[in-house]
């Protein structure tokens, strides 16, 4: 179950992004980061109404802990997402997701010190193989041509979404519900938080922002939507398996986003793109055997 719902997670944000990029031409960082989750709220509202139609389902006892991991998450991803809409505007679209993907390698150092999470050497080996891919496919040919202002926001980003991925799968753990009400609560939660802190800033700092998504209700409601479904496919198969796995095979992103880049922007894939693609492919199956 854990990979299909990380399949189904990357395949939408791969559009998430593409939607994403296409927003950020007219709106600023800020407003981007808000289209995200906008309409998303209801949409998670909505998903947990459905599932607690069921009558046997069990509600939830909210922690102290469970607050801060929701806090946490919340204000990280804020960062990861802004973060990742700064690339946009540093290098061509794949080059920067790509960077943002090292987020992987991130999670699985990060999750054996600090959360308690355990790899095989099979599952360590599929991480390096993801990164190395990443490298390949965010176009650092050389060194020479290193872009460090792009390296370090790409880095940063990967980190902050690291820190996401690690606190939400922590977060549904506090509840200790069965699948899938955990991780439904912390996306409802989590998105519910991000919405409220995002408007309450446009609007007291950025109210023209407000109206630039108002006046693109397309590219607002495409990107929300996509974003709540890919949202909801990450959490719940974090709270299915560790996070360094999930985000290891969730690098298959990367082919959905190359093959955004080339059909639906129409920009070129050079020789080493397929070469990482192909350890992606390889990367995902070892996380998979693991």
């Amino acid at each position: 179950m854990w990979i299909l719902f990380t399949l189904l997670a990357a395949f939408m944000q791969a559009w998430r992004n593409a939607f994403q990029k296409q927003l950020s031409v007219d709106v600023n960082v800020m407003g981007v980061t808000l289209a995200r989750f906008i309409y998303a709220s209801p949409l998670a509202a909505l998903y947990v109404w459905i599932l607690y139609r069921e009558p046997s389902a069990q509600l939830p006892q909210f922690s102290g802990n469970f607050v801060f991991y929701v806090v946490a998450a919340a204000l990280m991803q804020i960062l990861a997402t802004a973060l990742m809409v700064v690339l946009f505007k540093q290098k061509n679209y794949a080059i920067g997701v790509g960077l943002a993907k090292s987020e992987a390698i991130f999670a699985a150092v990060l999750g054996v010190l600090f959360f308690a999470s355990t790899l095989t050497p099979l599952g360590w080996l599929g991480v390096l193989v993801g990164s190395v891919a990443v490298f390949l496919l965010s176009g650092l040919s050389s060194f020479k041509t290193i872009s460090w202002p792009t390296v370090l926001i790409g880095s940063a980003s990967g980190l902050a979404f690291a820190l996401t991925s690690l606190w939400v799968r922590e977060a549904s753990l506090a509840l200790g519900l069965p699948f899938p009400y955990g991780a439904a609560w912390v996306l409802l939660f989590v998105i519910s938080l991000q919405t409220l802190l995002l408007l309450i800033y446009l609007a007291l700092r950025d109210s023209a922002t407000l109206v630039a998504l108002w006046q693109r209700p397309r590219l607002t409601l495409l990107t929300s939507v996509t974003s709540c479904i890919g949202s909801l496919g990450w959490f719940t198969a974090m709270s299915l398996e560790i996070v360094p796995l999930v985000k290891t095979l969730g690098q298959v992103e990367v082919l959905f986003t190359l093959l955004i880049s080339a059909f639906f922007f129409k920009e070129k894939l050079k020789k080493q793109d397929y070469l990482g693609l192909g350890l992606i492919v390889v990367a995902a199956l070892l996380v998979m055997w693991a």
